[in-house]
């Protein structure tokens, strides 16, 4: 009797052992892609992102480089005042999406040409991302709206 539940004991170990090791190998690759890093067009000029790696891209859309074409793709310019970055977009805009107005994009680059798959706009009159409001104030082109 006693070596039954000496088996037994040993066998629960080794299925919540099992059950663990997957469960870290399952959030391990679920957070593989997880972390995507902000950039200002400015930190995109001057250090380039690894080939085929995913961040977030903001800043303000440039006025006039708005360009939507017969198909779904769009383009436009994102510059923080110091430097512009070209984004090619295939999707639907946000509805607040527009020239002179903050935006994050998620994408990867593909030559000089940001790849977005995501695309997020400001939400109302005064919100403007943190991020975004860092690089701008670092180029010194950031105007407070409440002042």
């Amino acid at each position: 009797m006693k070596s039954l539940k000496k088996k037994r004991r040993i066998q629960v170990l080794l299925v919540t052992a099992l059950a663990l090791v997957i469960a870290t190998a399952m959030i391990g690759y679920a957070m593989r892609d997880g972390i995507n890093f902000f950039r200002s067009p400015t930190q995109v000029a001057e250090e380039p992102p690894k080939p085929g790696e995913t961040f977030r891209l903001g800043g303000l859309v440039e006025e006039g480089s708005l360009k939507r074409g017969e198909s779904e793709v769009i383009t436009f310019n994102v510059t923080d005042g110091g430097a512009v970055v070209p984004v090619r977009f295939a999707g639907v805009l946000p509805d607040l999406f527009g020239e002179n107005q903050g935006m994050i994009g998620t994408g990867k680059m593909e030559g000089d040409v940001f790849v977005a798959e995501e695309i997020l706009a400001k939400h109302d009159e005064s919100y403007m991302p943190k991020e975004v409001v860092d690089a701008l104030k670092e180029q010194g082109v950031y105007q407070d709206p409440n002042s």
